[in-house]
Formats: C-alpha cells, sequence, structure tokens
C-alpha cells in the first residue's frame, strides 16, 4: 500500500480508510502488536495485512488476510486470529514476494491442514485463492452517528458579599431617682410669753444661720457590650437544571426496488448496548 501511495499517488484520505499504524487485536481481544502494512494486487485491491506481532513472537511479521479483519476506527481486530496459528505461519520480511506456495500454505495454517486450495479460473484475472470471500472480502463499514449533548461546567463569580459593621443610633430614656435635701423649719409659738432679761435693743443682735443643702445629679456615660459573635464562611448548594437543545441522528434509510428481502435491517442490541 506505501508504494502505491508513493508511486501511483493513491489518495486514501475521504471514503478511504488507512488501517497501516493502527494496533492489531486477536482473539479474545488480546493485543499482538500493529498493522505495518498492506498487500494489495496490481488494481489496488487489498489482500493482506502485515501484522508484527511482537508481543506474542519477538521480531516476527505475518500476513493475514484481509477477510480476517474487522476495523474500528482505533485499532483492527483479528477476532478468530490465535496464537498457535500465527506460530505456525511464515515469516515475512519487507520487500519479499509474497508467492502463491507461501499464500497456500498460510492457508492451510489458518483453515486446517485439509484446506485445499481452489482451483485457478483461466477466465478470471483474479487469482483463484481471492476468490474466497470468507478471507479475502474487504471489510466495509457504515457507520452511523447521532449527536449527543455534552455538558461542561465551569465556575464563575455569580456575586459578591461584603460583610463589615455600621453604626446605628437611638435614643434611650433613662428613669434615675435622685435626693436632694431641703430645709425644714419649725415654728412654735410661744403661750406664756416671758421677758428678756437685760437692756435688748430689736436688730442689734441679728444673728444669720447657714445651713448648706445636699443633692443628688446624674452622670450619665456610655460603655460598649458584645452583644453578638459573627463568622464568615461559605457553603455550596446544589441544584438541578434541565437544559435543552436539538441534536440530530443518523437513522438507516435502506431503499428497496422490486420484490426483495433485505436481512439486517433492524439492529441487533446486545446487553452492552442496554446499559
Amino acid at each position: 500500500m506505501s508504494d502505491l501511495v508513493r508511486d501511483r499517488n493513491y489518495d486514501l484520505t475521504g471514503d478511504h480508510h488507512n488501517v497501516v499504524g493502527l494496533p492489531a487485536y486477536a482473539n479474545a481481544g488480546e493485543k499482538v502488536g500493529t498493522v505495518r502494512e498492506a498487500l494489495t494486487e496490481d488494481g489496488g485491491k487489498i489482500r493482506y495485512l502485515v501484522v508484527e506481532v511482537g508481543n506474542w513472537f519477538t521480531s516476527k511479521q505475518v500476513v493475514v488476510p484481509v477477510g480476517m479483519a474487522r476495523v474500528e476506527d482505533d485499532a483492527v481486530y483479528f477476532d478468530s486470529l490465535t496464537k498457535d496459528q500465527v506460530k505456525g505461519m511464515n515469516e515475512y520480511v519487507y520487500g519479499q514476494d509474497y508467492g502463491y506456495d507461501a499464500q497456500v500454505s498460510d492457508m492451510k495454517t489458518l483453515r486446517g491442514a485439509d484446506y485445499v486450495a481452489p482451483v485457478a479460473d483461466t477466465a478470471s484475472s483474479t487469482p483463484a485463492l481471492y476468490h474466497d470471500e470468507q478471507m479475502f472480502a474487504t471489510p466495509t463499514r457504515l457507520q452511523l452517528l447521532e449527536e449527543r449533548l455534552l455538558v461542561n461546567k465551569d465556575r464563575y463569580v455569580a456575586g459578591s458579599v461584603q460583610i463589615g459593621k455600621k453604626v446605628e443610633t437611638h435614643t434611650e430614656n433613662v428613669n434615675v431617682d435622685l435626693s436632694h435635701e431641703e430645709v425644714v423649719i419649725h415654728r412654735t409659738p410661744v403661750s406664756d410669753a416671758r421677758p428678756v432679761e437685760g437692756n435688748v435693743v430689736l436688730g442689734a443682735a441679728t444673728e444669720t444661720i447657714k445651713v448648706d443643702l445636699e443633692a443628688e445629679r446624674a452622670n450619665v456615660s456610655k460603655q460598649a457590650f458584645v452583644t453578638e459573635d459573627v463568622e464568615i464562611g461559605k457553603r455550596t448548594e446544589t441544584q438541578q437544571q434541565t437544559f435543552s437543545e436539538t441534536v440530530g441522528k443518523e437513522v438507516l434509510d435502506v431503499t428497496k426496488t422490486g420484490a426483495v428481502q433485505v436481512t439486517g435491517e433492524t439492529p441487533v442490541i446486545t446487553d452492552k448496548d442496554r446499559k
């Protein structure tokens, strides 16, 4: 295949699927190595895949009929290929002629010792060996695609909260009992008046009595008290939201002409698909 691409400018893009370089898996899904090359007829039709089987046998390459391959996007699967078969197959060296005898020998290893090569058809340009459709039919695939919603989440600042302190004032009234002294004068009339002895002149001996009166007064002051402790933290709340989007899906469109029956229109649902 690499020679066709290099010398004849074959284009393996678009509808073609180049399997060279893909990992190779054998019986029971065991990885055996890598697809290194593809061998084609003169017309370019792929007949064999050259598989390097280093996971089983060091530095060995074998040629496997393309009909045994199941091609996926990420790998090539040879579901029926066993280690014993690979052990008995001819080792391929790049550039060598993979002749008819070597092909028949490997077919006996793959199909059993009683394998008989088909008789050549002189009317056909295709070698008789390649008429074995089970072994040499090129894998064909039609992939049906569908769109699925992929949801990624990112974090953004939805808002902010500033927490601080401010002073609010209001007027409070406090009732306080304050005491004060008052002068109390008791006057007692004398019923039996008696004379004052001596020479007395009214107003000459005026006496003044001073009495200090005390009273209480209120001294109002303010004192701060702790009335509440505030701790600041964050917590995450989760709520479910529904997002709707239109997606497309490819379905198989089978057009029938005439009285024909098509097998396999309904896909086979496996236990894996149900999960």
